[in-house]
């Protein structure tokens, strides 16, 4: 028995205690995966994900005054990192990251193509990984 009520009471009691309610939240990244790839060190497993399941997989990225957090996976803190036309969020406790265009510049018409995705979230697991590429939201 699931009672969806009991998880949005339970969600925002979570929220309110890590992050107060005088806080101003802002969700500023979030993408939709169309691929998954695991790799374990002997094999890789490519993966299509449909689009009813793709938002089972969704990657967030939330603001919360001057820090960053992977609101997917269990608000992770995250710390961005500039390079050219990229934005990584390396997520503080070593657990992945997630890798974006910088939207200005992907929507600035003279930047050029970009290929089929726009953000990859790359996730340490032990000694495995998973990484999702997709499209933002």
């Amino acid at each position: 028995y699931k009672n969806k009520n009991y998880e949005k009471i339970n969600h925002n009691f979570y929220n309110n205690i890590a992050f107060p309610a005088f806080a101003s939240e802002k969700i500023i990244f979030t993408g939709l995966p169309e691929i998954k790839i695991s790799e374990d060190g002997i094999k890789t497993a490519p993966e299509k994900i449909s689009k009813s399941k793709a938002m089972e997989f969704k990657c967030t990225i939330t603001k919360i005054e001057d820090q960053y957090y992977w609101t997917t996976r269990e608000n992770l803190e995250l710390i961005p990192t500039r390079s050219g036309a990229y934005i990584t969020f390396v997520a503080t406790n070593g657990a992945g990251y997630i890798k974006i265009i910088d939207p200005e510049i992907k929507n600035d018409p003279t930047s050029g193509e970009w290929g089929p995705y726009d953000y990859m979230e790359h996730l340490l697991l032990g000694l495995s990984t998973v990484t999702y590429f997709g499209k933002s939201k």
